[in-house]
This record gives structure tokens, sequence and C-alpha cells, in this order.
């Protein structure tokens, strides 16, 4: 549902299409759009969007959050040029906004078009970060829960995300 709402943000051109009866006018994305999940836990959401808006392509950031200090570091990237193109970053917690911000950083190097932030759980530390660095930039949340543990988890949050999804 959260995609669905973002999606009313995207640009569309009418279409003569033909059904098994008649033709018909209807709507296609004029957008180009690449859905961009921070790994690992980001993934849980490409399959759901994609179901929504097929038409994307998909890239990849590797992201890992030191436990001690909370600083996420990259091991991979697999993302293709933007140049011109709308990315959705997907990841269902946004808690501190550093993985956030270096997937926008990211998205930005390959230039992106506009870049859209989907999250499932956000913390108001987030949700801050990100419009102080990138005003421009919209976060669609589903919960905005109530602040951060100081282990930065968010509470009440559900824990590790990756780690309940993938039993881990």
């Amino acid at each position: 549902m959260l995609v669905i709402e973002v999606s009313r943000s995207l640009n569309t051109e009418l279409e003569t299409v033909s059904t098994p009866i008649e033709e018909t006018v209807g709507c296609k994305l004029e957008d180009k759009l690449t859905i961009v999940p921070i790994i690992r836990a980001g993934i849980s959401m490409v399959e759901p969007t994609l179901e929504i808006l097929p038409q994307a392509v998909v890239g990849y950031i590797g992201l890992e959050r030191d436990e001690k200090t909370a600083i996420s570091r990259n091991y991979y990237r697999k993302v293709p040029s933007l140049k011109g193109r709308k990315a959705f970053i997907v990841d269902p917690m946004l808690a501190t906004g550093g993985s956030t911000l270096k997937a926008i950083d990211v998205c930005i190097e390959e230039g992106a078009a506009e870049i859209t932030v989907i999250s499932i759980i956000s913390a108001p530390e987030g949700i801050k970060a990100v419009e102080e660095k990138h005003p421009a930039i919209n976060v669609y949340t589903a919960s905005l829960d109530r602040e951060l543990s100081s282990q930065k988890y968010i509470l009440p949050g559900l824990g590790d995300f990756g780690d309940r999804l993938y039993n881990t």
C-alpha cells in the first residue's frame, strides 16, 4: 500500500491499448524508475514494488551498520546509471538515517533525476537527518515510531528487520 501511495507522484502518459474486445485509452508510466534496495532488509521490498511497477529496474547497495558506532559502511554497490531516472530507495527501517544518507549519495553520484525514500518504520531522528541534508527528498513511511534507543534501535520498533526476516 505504501508503494501505491508513492506511485501517485509518478508521471504518466496516455496510450491507446488493444484489449481482446476493443481499443481503449489507458495510462503508462512516463518516468524511468529504478528501485534501489539497501541490502539486506531492503530486498524484502523489491518484489512487492515490482508487482506494482513491473517496468522498473533494480540496483543494489549493500550497507552494514557497525553495532558499536552505528555507522554504516558500504560493502556492495551494483547500481545502473540513474541519469535522468527516478530512484526509489527502499529499506524497511529508517533509524539514524546513516544508511539512507549513504544510499542517497550513491544515487546522486549515479545521476538520479529525483530520489524518493520508502521505509516501513522510521524514527524521528532518521527523518530529521534526511530532511536536514536533503530537504528536497521525499520520505514515505508507514509508521513514525517514538525515538531511538541508546543503541540506535527504533523504539518501540521491532528489532533488526533483517534478522527477523531471515531468522538470524
